[in-house]
């Protein structure tokens, strides 16, 4: 984990904004190490700020760039957009993982990489932003932020119904119809679920999560890469 100011400048510098230390430590503050810490301020307040931010961010540029899209559509857009897959596919790309503040806990069963985490400190940072920098600048880093997703129109499926894009896909390969399996492990109150899709002898794919509806999800996007690949 980092901790020092200058051990996150390479997160900022990737992030292309500059966010005061202080709040930049709140943004990164996961409940859990928060417990482990005493009770100290968590990141959910800047998570709540920076839902909202990001969700008239994308609406107001969706309604802008797409003339001819109707409600549904554009609704179903920005949904695939801000959804916790789409904001942890960027969490991931921007290596944050590495520098939540997480509790021993998390840390152990996988918190680095749980998308629920990665995406509610997303919109953390960018309730930062606004607060350090302000709405312009806020709204700017959340448009930065998704122009990945906007540069691949596929996306839009494969973010929302992963699961529907990949039967659909291996029918149009002709390879098989796309089999789940899946185990669980943990807690009752803090199970694992790990899902494997298999598609005849062409594709072996697993996903994690903290349900078995997340966890066949990630199955099915990753096993949708390994279609594309062939």
């Amino acid at each position: 984990m980092k901790n020092a100011d200058t051990e996150r400048s390479p997160l900022l510098a990737t992030l292309g904004v500059q966010i005061e230390p202080v709040i930049l430590e709140l943004a990164l503050t996961h409940r859990s190490f928060a417990y482990e810490n005493g009770g100290i301020p968590t990141n959910e307040r800047l998570e709540f700020l920076g839902d909202s931010i990001l969700g008239q961010a994308v609406t107001v540029m969706l309604y802008r760039t797409y003339p001819n899209l109707d409600e549904g559509d554009l609704a179903k857009r920005r949904a695939s957009l801000v959804s916790t897959a789409a904001l942890a596919q960027i969490a991931r790309g921007l290596g944050l993982g590495e520098y939540i503040r997480l509790g021993r806990g998390e840390i152990l069963t996988g918190g680095r990489d749980k998308a629920s985490i990665l995406a509610d400190t997303v919109e953390a940072l960018i309730g930062a932003t606004f607060l350090d920098a302000g709405g312009d600048v806020a709204t700017a880093f959340v448009l930065r932020l998704i122009e990945p997703l906007l540069a691949e129109p596929g996306h839009f499926g494969v973010l929302m119904d992963p699961k529907t894009s990949l039967q659909e896909l291996a029918a149009s390969k002709g390879v098989g119809v796309p089999v789940y399996t899946l185990e669980a492990s943990g807690p009752d109150h803090s199970k694992v679920f790990v899902a494997t899709v298999d598609i005849g002898l062409s594709v072996n794919a697993q996903g994690v999560g903290p349900s078995k509806k997340f966890a066949e999800m990630a199955a099915a996007r990753g096993a949708i890469d390994q279609l594309n690949a062939l």
